[in-house]
This record gives structure tokens, C-alpha cells and sequence, in this order.
């Protein structure tokens, strides 16, 4: 198919100059005034607007600016025979492609000059397209430079098209909650609710209550009724993070809503029949937990139906730039701060930091430096990381000690406050304290 390209000139001869020189490579349609040119580029589309500078009632400069508000990617060239520096500068400032000045040279030149132009938005249309494809395979706030997350992000990818149950597994902060969403958005059940509920943010009979919904008078401050998450959830997704930190007695619960998709409310009678696919995630071992008993060998195999373990930033470090940028541009953003660039050696930091806290302690590490940044660049001197050691002993330490270490060290930065350090880590206050009563004398310093 022929490019369409609008010729808009008030003099007769100039518009069938213009259109003999190009009707043979190009669809033509010609305009007499500015004024005319707008009705027709609001009617239909075009490649390309080739204009005369002076006209009647419109002018080619007013056209040039009408066309970039309404039209940012369209190309627009400019032919006047009253050639001046001044009206180029206007008009390649107002968005013109290119500026000719008349009588060209030849149609040759014309015809080049079009070619060129027509190239460059073919050119500039198509990386739109591709950008729009990788948006559209992974979003703005997935990074995936390297091989572990993009194995990571095809198994999702393969999983969102069926309501299978996923069980999302890796240690805290990896981006578990990002990937639920992935498989969400990627989903049939995209237009329905995506509704995320953290199991260890509440105890266990307020989490009953948040997962199942209530009747009135169920239970002392119970002063109406109320849809629990299950029940917003219908049709589309319900995230269960941090499900290991649920009670045995509210996981035989869930076991069933999984197996039968139904369940009462609190304090009712009537069977509530839901459509929900249900994505669980957790940081706790459930072959260690289940052994202890904490967590139910057949909650287990019900949510293990397809399993996909996030790595840690320190096995995927070719995502740690791309990642630091995206996190400082949008923390930056929040903060109202400038923000131009990581420095090549604050890269280089980064990516040798084991990130113990993983997406969750860089992202805090970002805000710091932005915070202490002299300039809209950070800086090496802008970051405070304890660096991890060298040593070949240090990098077979085990995840429970690289946990117990970042526990201790999160503890310390803040000054004891159980609180705030379980809030940073991602874990429960219950999970915490747990931890350190394991730690032993370390755990009370």
C-alpha cells in the first residue's frame, strides 16, 4: 500500500508541481489553504504533510503547530520561497521534519527528501511497536536481563492462561506479589479483582474473618456483615502471600475452600460458592515446616500444583542495574527529588552487594542515597551497603545464616525496634520473634 501524503499550497501550479513529482511512488491528496488541511487531517490519516509557508488565513507555521497538538507523530516538511533563518528556526522548533526552500532544485530532490522522511517514521513507528510488545510481555515494574527471571517469568506466562493453583516460593522480598500480579494481568480473568491479602499481618481470628467474611453479631465488634476476600475475589485472583504463617486449624479451612470452592461465613449457615484461582506464596521451607508440623502435608500438595521458585538478586545480578534504575526513577518520583543516573561505580557497588534483603533492601538502599545525594546522580559515596566478604567461606554460607545475618544486621539499624524490622524484612512480628528466640544470646543483644 502506497503512503498518503497531504500537499497543502494555495497556488495552483505549486500543488500540481508537487503532486506530479510524487503521485507516482505516493497517494496524493492536495489541500488549498491551512484551514482546508485541518478538515482533512481530522477526517482521515496521513503519512506525511508537505506545506507552503505562506498562505492565506492559515499560515504553514500555524499549520505545523496545529498538526504537533493534535498529532505529535505525524512528519511535517515545509516549502516557502521567502527563505529566512528566522522561519526555519520557528519552524523546525514548532516540530517541522525539514525546512525546502522553493524553487527546489529538481523533483529528485523533493522525492529524496520524502523518502528520508517517510524511512525515519517507518523507522521510529516500528520501535514503538516493539517497545509496546516487550511492554506488554513484561511491565514496567518487571526487570528481566537475566536467564533465572526470564525462566521465571515463561513459567508464569505458560500458567496464567489456565486457573491452575501456583505456589510462589523464595526468600522475602524477591518480588513474589509482582509475579502474582504477572500472572494475573496475563490471565482470562484480567478485568476481575486481583486481591491480595497478607496471612501474617493479622492474627489468626481476624484472619478468618479477612479471608471468609462475618454475619453480624458473629463475634463481639462484628456490628454488620461483611464480604470476606475469597468472596471479592469472585472471578478473579486471590493472592495468599505469606501463607505458611496461617494456623493449622484456619489451613484445614482453606483446604477446603481450595478443593470445593465454597464456604460460610463466619457466624452463617448459607454455602458461599466462589470462582477463584488462588496464587500462595511463602519464604518458609514447607518441607521443614511440615515435618514440625507446623503446615499441612495435604494444604501442601493442593497448593503445589505448579510450583515456581523466585531467585534471589544475588543469583540473578545482571538485574540489578536495570532494576536500580527503575526503583530510583520511581522513588525519586514519590519523593519529589531529581533523579538523572547511577553512576557506572554505584552500579558496580550494587551488583557486588549480596542483597540479603533482596528487591526490598535495594529499593530502601535507593531511598537513602537519593536522600544524601549531593546531585540528581548517585554516587558511590551516596550508598551505605555492607559490602559481602570475598571469601570462598563466606559465599557457601547457608540461607539460614545469610538469614539470621540479615535478621540481626536489619535489628541493629534499627535500633532494636521489632517492629520496624519485621516491617522492612517482609516477615511477621511472630516470625521474628521466633527467629531470635532460635538466635539465642545473639538475638537479645
Amino acid at each position: 500500500m502506497k503512503n498518503s501524503i497531504l500537499v497543502v499550497d494555495d497556488e495552483p501550479a505549486q500543488r500540481q508541481l508537487l503532486t506530479a513529482s510524487l503521485d507516482r511512488d505516493y497517494q496524493i491528496v492536495a489541500a488549498t489553504s491551512g484551514v482546508e488541511a485541518t478538515r482533512l487531517l481530522s477526517a482521515r490519516s496521513f503519512d506525511l504533510v508537505i506545506t507552503d509557508e505562506r498562505m492565506p488565513d492559515m499560515s504553514g507555521i500555524e499549520l505545523v503547530k496545529w498538526v504537533r497538538e493534535r498529532m505529535p507523530e505525524m512528519p511535517v516538511l515545509v516549502l516557502t520561497a521567502y527563505g529566512s533563518i528566522a522561519t526555519a528556526v520557528e519552524a523546525i522548533k514548532l516540530g517541522a521534519q525539514e525546512y525546502l526552500t522553493k524553487p527546489l532544485k529538481s523533483p529528485d530532490e523533493l522525492r529524496l527528501v520524502v523518502a528520508r522522511t517517510l524511512r525515519q517514521r517507518a523507522l521510529r513507528d516500528q520501535s514503538l511497536a516493539l517497545q509496546a510488545e516487550a511492554d506488554a510481555q513484561y511491565p514496567p515494574d518487571i526487570v528481566a536481563e537475566s536467564e533465572a527471571m526470564k525462566r521465571v517469568l515463561a513459567l508464569a506466562a505458560q500458567v496464567a492462561q489456565q486457573s491452575t493453583t501456583v505456589l510462589l516460593t523464595g526468600e522475602s522480598g524477591t518480588g513474589k506479589e509482582v509475579v502474582a500480579r504477572f500472572i494475573h494481568r496475563r490471565s482470562p480473568r484480567s478485568d476481575e479483582p486481583f486481591v491480595a491479602v497478607n496471612c501474617a499481618a493479622l492474627p489468626e481470628t481476624l484472619l478468618e474473618s479477612e479471608l471468609f467474611g462475618h454475619e453480624k453479631g458473629a463475634f463481639t465488634g462484628a456490628v454488620q456483615a461483611r464480604r470476606g476476600r475469597f468472596e471479592l475475589a469472585h472471578g478473579g485472583t486471590l493472592f495468599l502471600d505469606e501463607v505458611a504463617e496461617t494456623s493449622v486449624s484456619l489451613q484445614a479451612k482453606l483446604l477446603r475452600v481450595l478443593q470445593e470452592q465454597q464456604f460460610e461465613r463466619l457466624g452463617a449457615t448459607r454455602t458461599i460458592v466462589v470462582d477463584v484461582r488462588v496464587i500462595a506464596a511463602t519464604n518458609t521451607d514447607l518441607a521443614r515446616a511440615m515435618e514440625e508440623k507446623s503446615f499441612r502435608e495435604d494444604l501442601y500438595y493442593r497448593l503445589n500444583v505448579f510450583p515456581i521458585h523466585i531467585p534471589p538478586l544475588r543469583e540473578r545480578r545482571e538485574d540489578i542495574p536495570p532494576l536500580a534504575e527503575f526503583l530510583a526513577r520511581k522513588t525519586a518520583a514519590r519523593m519529589g527529588r531529581r533523579f538523572r543516573a547511577l553512576s557506572a561505580e554505584a552500579q558496580a557497588i550494587l551488583c557486588r552487594h549480596d542483597w540479603p534483603g533482596n528487591v526490598r533492601e535495594l529499593e530502601n538502599a535507593l531511598e537513602r542515597a537519593l536522600i544524601v545525594a549531593k546531585s540528581d546522580t548517585i554516587l558511590p559515596d551516596d550508598l551505605s551497603l555492607q559490602l559481602a566478604p570475598k571469601t570462598g567461606e563466606a559465599r557457601t554460607a547457608t540461607l539460614a545464616e545469610m538469614e539470621k545475618d540479615a535478621i540481626l544486621e536489619t535489628l541493629a539499624r534499627n535500633q532494636g525496634d521489632r517492629r520496624a524490622t519485621a516491617r522492612q524484612l517482609g516477615i511477621s512480628l511472630r516470625t521474628l520473634q521466633y527467629r531470635l528466640r532460635e538466635y539465642g544470646p545473639a538475638g537479645k543483644e
